[in-house]
């Protein structure tokens, strides 16, 4: 599906009288307030609590909440978003924008704005609804993404379509650099439909039911690499997860972080899946299914980041990695 609005920011007019809120709370969807609050006057933004951070556990703000604050812009926290139907009611807005909020947000609020709450979604749905949409369209090996704009309805990302802009995921894109393009392409789309929203010339096309799939939260099992899937497969996952919150093997009882692989067209029949099989100038070659990957960026339990070929030098005799099976 094609959807793209064909307009160019520079043509978009400012439009203080249209009054907003935005729903967001991650860096992804800082972008999008930006350009809501260069654009339109956004009477409050609706975020999540501060949550512990670091080793101290001091309260660290939501990304969304610092823009918010440095614009003088009145911010809720609320545990549940339908707490503050009534300071909704008062701000008096026109229309709702959300983008990676982090809650369902319910029909009291929904129906409240007289163009309807709208969401910038980072999938071309009705494929990958669900929280981590960047990350599994890596991981299963997908060729393009994008952004979708649509109405919000009580079901997970399934109301009806605005527009959809696509973007190709380059082979060596990670789940790092797809955000920060997929951050950048739905402010940008979203400021382009937002006037046909306002003027209610917009589109509004239902999902298709049958092409729906689902992009979950990434959960700890999702991290672990197994070696006995082929090349390929491991390649995406490693990608899927870099920069957050990364894929892992464990080293003689440590977990190993890998950031960065590569695929060889080695193959090693004799060997067991895990199976370390060479030492190359950039990494380290473990035996898979179908070939060989090369991890070549890595991170052991306790220590920082470093190229596997550092890793590799500080083992007396390198050699002696050989034949070890990463589980």
């Amino acid at each position: 599906m094609d959807m793209v609005i064909k307009m160019n920011i520079e043509d978009i007019k400012v439009n203080k009288k249209i009054k907003v809120v935005f729903m967001g709370t991650p860096e992804f969807a800082v972008p999008i307030l930006e350009e809501l609050i260069n654009n339109y006057d956004v009477r409050g933004v609706i975020t999540q609590p501060d949550k512990p951070f670091g080793r101290d556990g001091k309260l660290a703000s939501p990304p969304v909440k610092k823009i918010a604050s440095a614009n003088n812009i009145l911010v809720f926290q609320p545990l549940k978003v339908g707490d503050i139907l009534e300071d909704i009611k008062g701000l008096d807005i026109d229309i709702i924008v959300t983008c990676a909020y982090g809650q369902i947000v319910p029909s009291s609020i929904l129906n409240l704005p007289r163009l309807g709450c709208i969401n910038v979604h980072a999938s071309l749905l009705p494929k990958l609804r669900g929280g981590a949409p960047i990350h599994r369209a890596i991981i299963e090996g997908h060729s393009k993404t994008g952004i979708t704009i649509m109405y919000m309805n009580e079901k997970m990302d399934a109301g009806d379509i605005i527009a959809q802009e696509e973007m190709p995921i380059l082979e060596n894109d990670t789940a790092s650099s797809m955000h920060d393009k997929l951050s950048n392409l739905g402010a940008s789309l979203l400021i382009k439909t937002l006037p046909s929203i306002i003027d209610e010339t917009n589109e509004r096309i239902k999902q298709d039911s049958s092409l729906v799939t689902y992009a979950f939260n990434i959960k700890r099992e999702d991290e672990k690499l197994d070696f006995s899937k082929t090349a390929r497969e491991i390649y995406n996952q490693v990608r899927g997860l870099n920069s957050w919150p990364g894929a892992y093997c464990l080293f003689e009882g440590k977990v190993l972080k890998v950031w960065e692989c590569r695929v060889t067209n080695n193959y090693f029949p004799e060997k067991f899946d895990g199976q370390i099989t060479n030492i190359y100038d950039d990494g380290i070659g473990v035996k898979v299914s179908n070939g060989e990957v090369v991890l070549t960026l890595i991170q052991l339990e306790g220590k920082t980041k470093m190229p596997a070929s550092q890793f590799v030098n500080g083992i007396n005799n390198n050699g002696d990695l050989i034949g070890k099976v990463l589980d």
